[in-house]
Parts: C-alpha cells; structure tokens; sequence
C-alpha cells in the first residue's frame, strides 16, 4: 500500500511542479499568452509548451530516480526549472537574426520546433547531471 501513496504524491508533486513551472514561463513570454495563442490554434506555440511539460518531467523523473525523500525531489524538480528557465532565456539571447519568441507568436512552426528540441534536450542533461 505504501508504493500506491508514494506514486500519488509523486504525481501530485509532478501536477504542481509542472502547473508553477508554466505559469512562470507565461510571465517570462511578454509578447503573447500561451494558453490564449493555443486556443487560436497557434501550433508553435503549443509545440514549445509541450516541449517545457515533457522537460519538466524528465527532469522530475531523474529527481525521483535520483533523491531519497520528496523534498528532495522537490528540491532538485525546482532547481531543474529554474535552469530550464534560463536556458529557454539562453536560446532568445543567442538566436541574434530573429526573436524567438516573436516567431513562436507569429505561429512559425519550424521556430517551435526547436524550441521543443531545446527543452526536451536540456532537460535530459538537467536530469543526468541529478545526482
């Protein structure tokens, strides 16, 4: 019984995580509303979102694989935002021919695309390096 509890809290832990985790990269885009874009359609939108929920993940993944208690689940799950964060921060300031987050708004699928490939990428070396 104590393995079907843990799983519970570990995916309450994951809702939450993730649901701070999006409402923060809402505030980070300035030139849109993500959920407002998704609803319009807005398929590069939807793309990078969906990029930062499975990077999230699988960087909460590694943290429970990873960590002996929840807090330090928890601990480790933030931290992996934070540096998702900066790294979605990273790819705006290093992308100098156009502005990332004015393309994803402009509904530029390819742009999306590698913003999925960013977050999903990351997080995996995010999560490796949990230890």
């Amino acid at each position: 019984m104590e393995q079907f509890i843990s799983t519970f809290v570990y995916f309450v832990i994951a809702i939450i995580v993730v649901f701070i985790g999006l409402v923060i990269f809402e505030w980070i885009t300035r030139k849109y509303k993500d959920w407002e874009e998704i609803s319009n359609g807005n398929q590069a939108v939807a793309l990078s979102i969906a990029g930062k929920i499975i990077g999230i993940c699988i960087i909460l993944s590694f943290a429970i694989y990873n960590s002996i208690t929840v807090w330090e689940t928890l601990i480790w799950g933030a931290y992996g935002v934070v540096l998702q964060m900066i790294a979605y921060l990273l790819f705006e300031a290093f992308t100098r021919k156009f502005s990332v987050e004015e393309q994803i708004k402009q509904n530029n699928v390819a742009v999306g695309i590698v913003s999925l490939a960013v977050s999903i990428g990351l997080a995996f070396v995010i999560g490796a390096s949990i230890t």
